[in-house]
């Protein structure tokens, strides 16, 4: 081989090792990006595109199982009109004042029943015999009180979400590591500074179990109030559609109270991650 011939063939030869060590490092990167995505969206990917194409073809009922688009286009259509958008304000309305009336009360009342053990194990049968009370099985007594109106659909979603508040943050406290109180007692810290410093820091992690699950409570409980004698809200959407056989409204309806249930799990997972950085896994 003369010198001219190898000028030519060596950067030639360069050039096609470059590209292959580049291809397999874009197919790492592209594996690392849809990989996890997979793994975690993959089973609701496949189950909503066997909705679709099974709704599309006939192989289910189209009139009880409405194709995605429809339903996608349904829910548009009444958010874009306005038509949704009063259902909407008023369900948060309900479900905002019930939760934060559940977490003004059942937050302080746990930290101080978690700290007081004769309190706890006085009210704890009666917290227990209300619990396992289902709180729809009470919302006739609870309209036979507060009447139809308001005050009995935001009682019984109070109801509902009360308990997993207060009995987590109970649990919270109780299970705060003993070695820990212990130890600041021996560097002099009072009661007060006990609590503030190492008893509340140490629930949170709980309480904010206690806080996902009530808001789940809170918007389950939320759609079965307003089903009965409401006429504004996402439940009597449900209700209506169902009734005026408007199928796509009625899963557009479900649809939008799932996208509320996750928007409002994602901001206070956000909250607890901000919050609670300290009880984070490094990685």
């Amino acid at each position: 081989m003369s010198f001219e011939d190898a000028k030519v063939l060596l950067p030639r030869s360069l050039h096609y090792r470059q590209t292959e060590s580049r291809a397999p490092a874009i197919g790492q990167i592209i594996r690392g990006l849809i990989g996890p995505f997979l793994s975690r969206y993959g089973l609701v990917l496949s189950f909503l595109a066997a909705w679709q194409i099974s709704s599309v073809f006939g192989w289910i009922n189209p009139a009880v199982f409405p194709p995605l688009d429809a339903i996608v286009g349904a829910l548009w259509k009444g958010i874009s009109s306005g038509a949704l958008i009063d259902d909407i304000g008023i369900s948060l309305q309900r479900a905002g004042i019930a939760f934060a009336s559940a977490v003004i009360i059942g937050i302080p009342l746990g930290l101080f029943m978690g700290q007081v053990a004769a309190v706890e194990r006085a009210l704890d049968p009666l917290l227990q015999f209300f619990r396992q009370t289902s709180a729809l099985a009470l919302y006739p007594v609870f309209i036979l009180l507060l009447g139809l109106g308001e005050a009995s659909k935001v009682f019984v979603i109070f109801w509902a979400t009360l308990f997993p508040i207060l009995l987590s943050t109970i649990g919270g406290v109780k299970e705060v590591d003993g070695k820990l109180i212990e130890m600041a007692r021996t560097y002099g810290a009072g009661p007060l500074t006990i609590f503030h410093r190492v008893v509340l820091p140490a629930s949170v992690p709980a309480i904010f179990v206690g806080l996902r699950l009530s808001a789940t409570t809170a918007l389950l409980l939320l759609i079965a109030a307003e089903m009965i004698g409401a006429n504004k809200g996402i439940g009597f959407q449900v209700m209506n559609a169902q009734y005026n056989f408007q199928i796509p409204l009625m899963f557009a309806a479900i649809l939008l109270l799932a996208l509320l249930g996750l928007a409002a799990n994602a901001v206070l997972v956000v909250l607890q991650r901000k919050l609670c950085r300290w009880s984070q896994p490094s990685r």
